[in-house]
């Protein structure tokens, strides 16, 4: 079996990833509510609380798509009863995969959380990161929600230790994650 982190980084864009060390010290300091599962088609990585669970990061390796091990991945963790969220990336033309990625989780009852907007700076490419919200949940989660336990992701898992792994305070919370008001407008 190769090395998760290498599989990671090969699929994920550099603005998405942590550092290894990053993952190292959140697997170790959150032990238990951070957790890595690996298998020969896949890594999984994700931050579990007692009413959610956030997918960091999920990857079905190349050969192996298409093949029903994402759900497989997916069934398991909603068999816990818990609510599920996950950052995708927006959908573009310039990445087909990134409308794959969508399709995807919406078959899979996912929701895109359409007033919340996330939009971070990465700590070591200074790129913009900008990502959509989802959310799986056995019962109805408001968008709201979803927003004050993004809150908390954000906190605990990608600002975590941020400043003594890059030298440098991460953003705060409320430039990175905010809610806009949705405008629905009537039908003639």
């Amino acid at each position: 079996m190769s090395d998760w982190y290498t599989r990671l980084t090969e699929y994920f864009p550099e603005r998405e990833m942590k550092s290894k060390g990053h993952f190292e010290i959140l697997l170790q300091e959150k032990k238990g509510s951070y957790q890595l599962v690996e298998g020969p088609d896949h890594v999984l990585v994700y931050f579990e609380q007692s009413d959610y669970i956030f997918i960091d990061y999920i990857l079905v390796c190349g050969g192996s798509r298409g093949k029903g091990i994402g759900s497989l991945i997916l069934d398991h963790l909603k068999s816990t009863g818990k609510a599920i969220i996950l950052e995708v990336e927006p959908a573009t033309v310039k990445d087909p995969d990134s409308i794959k990625r969508i399709r995807f989780y919406e078959m899979n009852g996912f929701l895109k959380m359409n007033s919340i907007q996330y939009e971070r700076i990465h700590m070591v490419t200074n790129e913009v990161n900008k990502m959509d919200i989802f959310c799986w949940s056995p019962v109805h989660k408001t968008e709201q929600w979803v927003y004050d336990r993004m809150k908390t992701i954000y906190e605990e898992v990608h600002a975590f230790k941020a400043g003594e792994l890059y030298g440098r305070h991460p953003q705060p919370v409320s430039d990175v994650l905010w809610m806009r008001e949705l405008v629905y407008s009537k039908l003639s």
